[in-house]
């Protein structure tokens, strides 16, 4: 029997344990499910402060770290969904509790006139120069 349309993805009955992998990858955090199985494979992915494997079985309260390039994701789980919804859905099943990046430093690249030809050898220095080689 089909369910009313008016009812989300997630107030269905909710799955009793959920795999981590399928998790990741329901939340959007990874694009495939096999990306998020090779992230937990190579010792990115953390559940309370350990390293697990892909069938490792998480439950709300759970902490899952996930390290990305550059920084790392913090995500405390909500809800147990194991199908992809969209992405709002998503969000109600976890946490953020990234904390935000800072800011690249910004270098002054210099800005050349179009149509100026190439730079010349004392342009090149000075670009050399700012940019700390």
């Amino acid at each position: 029997m089909a369910a009313p349309s008016g009812t989300s993805s997630l107030s269905k009955s909710a799955p009793n344990a959920v795999r981590v992998d399928a998790w990741l990858w329901a939340v959007r955090a990874y694009k495939t499910r096999s990306a998020a199985t090779a992230a937990c494979r190579a010792g990115h992915v953390r559940l309370n402060g350990n390293p697990v494997k892909a069938s490792q079985i998480v439950i709300p309260g759970d902490e899952v770290r996930i390290r990305m390039p550059g920084y790392e994701r913090i995500l405390e789980v909500r809800r147990l969904i194991a199908k992809r919804v969209g992405a709002e859905a998503a969000s109600h099943a976890f946490t953020d509790r990234t904390p935000p990046r800072p800011l690249a430093p910004q270098l002054g690249i210099p800005v050349r006139d179009r149509g100026t030809g190439r730079p010349t050898k004392k342009d090149r220095r000075e670009m050399d120069r700012l940019r700390g080689n």
